[in-house]
């Protein structure tokens, strides 16, 4: 069975689309459709319906599916072992990281990195979390630094965790900053800025607020904590941010409950990670 065409299935499967698989593959449209017709051809069935707003598995494509993915995790399993008696550490290392974790933790780790490590060539991309899920199931990274949560995938491997202490917080001039003990209740009154309502850290308040049975009012929601940090320091909200975050600008609230998330490091279970990956990950290990 030819690996590059269970490439193109898998890839034509993950973008929903052709042409997209054919950019991630660096190919042209016309070489992805020849790639995935041998494959069909080779099985003797059709693999893909072809509607004409979107596309579907068949029952064939179905049961290839997880097959395919590990055929080529094992490949390139192998190629990792081979690459490894070498015991050199260099090549490319593809990378996501959370916006939160690229400004307050990569930092200190790639500088760390980049003096022990430099025949590495890393390639670096930003999103949220729940961005950086759906990119790691297409193995377009080896790693992802992301914030946890408990509704994740199965098929995620966490090769570490920390703890992120989050607290309640306020601008200098809002109202609740005023109060002396504000509970629950008090914030229920005024408007909350916090990332949106897919995030683990949304869904965290989320169930503080709902055991009590208290409506949350969010308010033009984001992911980036940074423009929550900006927005809640000139009073249009309350808000909850890691303790690492809060300055000068922010008055924390002492609203009585403890809130924290979870950020991490996760690959794909039965994919291997490369030397590269497993010395970043020692790094982000050791200074947290």
């Amino acid at each position: 069975m030819d690996t590059q065409a269970l490439a193109a299935f898998i890839a034509v499967v993950d973008y929903q689309s052709f042409s997209e698989a054919a950019e991630a593959l660096h190919l042209t449209q016309p070489a992805v459709s020849k790639r995935l017709a041998s494959l069909e051809n080779q099985l003797g069935s059709p693999l893909i319906e072809r509607g004409q707003r979107s596309l579907a598995l068949t029952e064939a494509g179905r049961r290839l599916l997880p097959y395919a993915r590990r055929i080529l995790d094992e490949l390139h399993n192998a190629r990792l072992d081979l690459a490894a008696a070498s015991g050199k550490i260099g090549g490319r290392l593809s990378v996501i990281a959370s916006h939160h974790i690229g400004l307050h933790h990569l930092p200190a780790w790639l500088r760390r990195f980049n003096r022990d490590f430099p025949d590495v060539s890393l390639e670096l991309q930003f999103m949220d979390s729940e961005s950086a899920f759906d990119q790691l199931k297409r193995r377009t990274c080896e790693l992802a630094f992301v914030t946890l949560d408990d509704a994740m995938d199965r098929q995620f491997d966490i090769k570490a965790q920390w703890n992120d202490p989050m607290v309640f917080v306020a601008g200098r001039t809002h109202p609740l900053a005023q109060t002396p003990s504000p509970e629950l209740t008090d914030l229920a009154s005024y408007s909350a800025l916090l990332p949106e309502t897919g995030t683990a850290t949304f869904r965290v308040v989320s169930r503080l607020f709902l055991a009590e049975k208290l409506t949350l009012h969010p308010q033009m929601p984001t992911n980036y904590l940074e423009t929550i940090k900006m927005m809640t320091s000139v009073g249009l909200g309350w808000s909850v941010l890691p303790k690492s975050m809060v300055d000068q600008s922010l008055h924390v609230l002492p609203v009585g409950h403890e809130i924290s998330r979870m950020l991490g490091a996760i690959g794909l279970l039965g994919r291997g990670l490369s030397p590269a990956a497993e010395a970043l990950l020692e790094i982000a290990r050791e200074l947290n």
